[in-house]
């Protein structure tokens, strides 16, 4: 295979759209609800503002959420659930239990007029987050309870006339031994995680110099492994640790499914680090600005409840990168594209 190149660069646009389920095994409603709620009013808001300056987005959506009401989510519950070691991790275990009858009365785990919003602009893909926020990596679970997940979530969402053909794995938990099962059922894209070490979901750190574990406090395990990790991807949102994460059409015709990985995560808006909004602006900026340069492909992803307070500010802030995106569209032809779009060109290419 020769590999291709690109007479531009690529604006890739994802959010993990999972409104309760992408947070329910971490926290409850009580702490993280004006969040969740919050995401009926971000959507739209996004819809106006990827119109304004004409953004592609693709919207990888928890099938659960395809539902109207508690009974006909429970009457499509796949026969092969999950069986993570942590019970905590599935929402079988009791949690379907507590929904509210339907999304007139429980903002918080339904959102089909939300769906259909976004089916009113055929310029953005719908893909999927798997149907129940199904963990990939998760000690316990197996490929034939992923498969039941996905074909659950493929079937809810052609009840809305949607062909899925991306995927965003929860929790960026990528396993390769699933790619088999996602080309079978027509999946063409996904999100892998930017290729440095911070950003790796599947080992534990290594050769991590002992004085900068221990200067996190605690003890050398596992947990503050996890800790150092996070800490190092919060600070490469504002300085540059990791690179600028922008790829090649040579790296991403190397895999099938075609991997469209991370470059950023958009983080919300925080008060205790506004002081340092400039810096996390002007990261996000210049990758976008080397990727147009370079003919190459950035990617920037968040979930829409990262909005749901303080949407003033992330909305002021998201404003000032679409607009960013115009002035590189103009100058160097960069392109907002989907997932599934720019899987679609890359495979069409490579056949000719």
């Amino acid at each position: 295979m020769q590999p291709l190149t690109m007479n531009h660069g690529n604006f890739v646009v994802s959010l993990d759209f999972e409104l309760m389920w992408g947070v329910r095994d971490i926290v409850t409603i009580r702490q993280y609800g004006k969040n969740i709620a919050g995401v009926h009013t971000v959507i739209p808001k996004l819809l106006d503002a990827f119109g304004a300056y004409d953004i592609k987005a693709t919207f990888a959506t928890v099938g659960f959420l395809f539902f109207e009401s508690k009974a006909a989510l429970l009457a499509n519950v796949p026969q092969n659930l999950p069986s993570y070691n942590d019970a905590n991790l599935s929402p079988y275990n009791g949690y379907l239990e507590t929904l509210g009858d339907d999304y007139t009365n429980d903002p918080f785990h339904y959102a089909p007029l939300l769906i259909k919003a976004i089916r009113q602009h055929p310029q953005h893909e719908i893909s999927t987050h798997t149907f129940s926020h199904y963990y990939c990596l998760a000690p316990g679970q197996t490929i034939e309870q992923f498969r039941a997940d996905m074909v659950a979530a493929k079937n809810i969402a052609l009840t809305y006339g949607i062909f899925v053909t991306s995927v965003i794995f929860p929790r960026n938990q990528y396993n390769p031994l699933y790619a088999e099962v996602c080309t079978a059922l027509g999946i063409t894209a996904y999100r892998g995680n930017e290729a440095h070490w911070i950003y790796d979901s599947t080992k534990e750190i290594k050769s991590v110099p002992l004085r900068l574990l221990f200067s996190i406090g605690g003890s050398y395990g596992s947990g503050l492994k996890k800790v150092f990790r996070r800490v190092l991807r919060m600070m490469d949102s504002y300085i540059n640790l990791s690179g600028q994460n922008c790829y090649s059409m040579e790296y991403l015709q190397s895999k099938f499914p075609v991997d469209i990985p991370s470059s950023r995560l958009l983080r919300p808006y925080s008060p205790s680090l506004a002081i340092l909004e400039p810096l996390r602006l002007m990261r996000i900026k210049k990758g976008m600005t080397y990727a147009a340069k370079n003919n190459l492909t950035y990617h920037l992803w968040w979930h829409p409840h990262n909005f749901g307070i303080n949407q003033d500010k992330n909305f002021a802030f998201l404003e000032k990168i679409l607009k960013h995106y115009k002035k590189l569209h103009l100058k160097y032809n960069f392109q907002s594209v989907t997932m599934s779009k720019l899987a679609e060109n890359i495979l069409k290419q490579t056949r000719h």
